[in-house]
């Protein structure tokens, strides 16, 4: 069981491998004995982190400079790895921006631009790694959504609208390409630390107001979407295909516990049972309640 996943000796590409999700989801890769192609926009970085990873893990690395939006970007990244690795089985798409704004006010050059990478880009890798999958029969595409992309992340723009399409472009490639042999589905984190969100979390009241809102009482770590991400990208997941695994701690099944109720929906529920007479287990179990919302 020490290569559960059965990812030793595949070639898993990654965008925005520089990334907080896509680095750590290249790391995991590495650990897993997969080689790894690291995609992204600063090629001296790209190729040390790649030499890292090859250094420490003792797989095959290689960094390339690539633009996710532009298509002779992706065909020569795409080109290198099949001239470098001779196949590719998995492609990780990660690269991905947010620009604030309420709808009245979002210019169109921002509209834009983020529909650009988080859609564009991820058709153009998609469409392009993906054909060197089809000719081989075989491959796995993942792609990073967002719990986002079905409750609207208010005043962030065009930001959900692009992860909708992400969602469903993924289930278009899943029934195109599933008699290819090629699998494609999405993760779709929310309330998790990265690069992109860590400025929310510098505020510890902001940690601990959002932590309230997950089932878990934590907030998520690129390791938590990195472990999601090996199991889409693996063969042991060869039977699901045009899905999404929500990571976020549930947080997408507490709209019922966040309504409030006459001194907290726990209170509410164990006075309930107090004026029926009924002794309470949790009173007596020495098990802390969780706080009420």
């Amino acid at each position: 069981m020490s290569n559960w996943l059965k990812l030793e000796g595949d070639v898993c590409a990654v965008t925005g491998a520089l990334g907080g999700m896509g680095a750590e989801i290249c790391r995991e890769f590495a650990r897993n004995g997969a080689n790894v192609v690291l995609l992204d926009l600063d090629e001296e970085k790209v190729k040390a982190a790649a030499a890292d990873l090859a250094a420490e893990f003792g797989i095959h690395a290689e960094g390339y400079k690539m633009n996710a939006t532009d298509e002779a970007e992706v065909q020569a990244a795409v080109d290198a790895t099949i001239a470098n690795f001779g196949r590719v089985d998995v492609l990780v798409n990660t690269a991905g921006i947010l620009r604030f704004a309420a709808m009245e006010d979002l210019p169109l050059s921002d509209w834009e631009q983020v529909l650009n990478v988080n859609l564009t880009g991820y058709f153009i890798t998609s469409q392009r790694f993906g054909r060197e999958m089809i000719k081989a029969g075989q491959g796995r595409l993942v792609h990073i959504s967002t719990v986002a992309s079905h409750s609207p992340e208010t005043f962030s723009g065009v930001y959900s609208s692009t992860k909708a399409g992400v969602n469903m472009m993924s289930k278009m490639l899943a029934a195109e390409w599933g008699p290819y042999g090629v699998r494609s589905n999405c993760v779709e984190p929310c309330f998790v630390k990265t690069p992109m969100s860590a400025n929310f979390y510098a505020d510890p009241e902001v940690e601990k107001s959002r932590s309230r809102l997950i089932a878990t009482r934590r907030i998520g770590e690129v390791s938590d979407i990195a472990n999601a991400v090996m199991f889409l990208a693996s063969k042991r997941s060869d039977f699901t295909t045009g899905d999404a695994i929500k990571v976020d701690g549930g947080f997408s099944n507490m709209m019922g516990d966040l309504t409030a109720k006459p001194g907290g929906r726990r209170a509410y529920a164990d006075n309930y049972l107090k004026n029926k007479g009924v002794e309470l287990w949790s009173d007596e179990s020495g098990v802390a309640k969780p706080t009420d919302q």
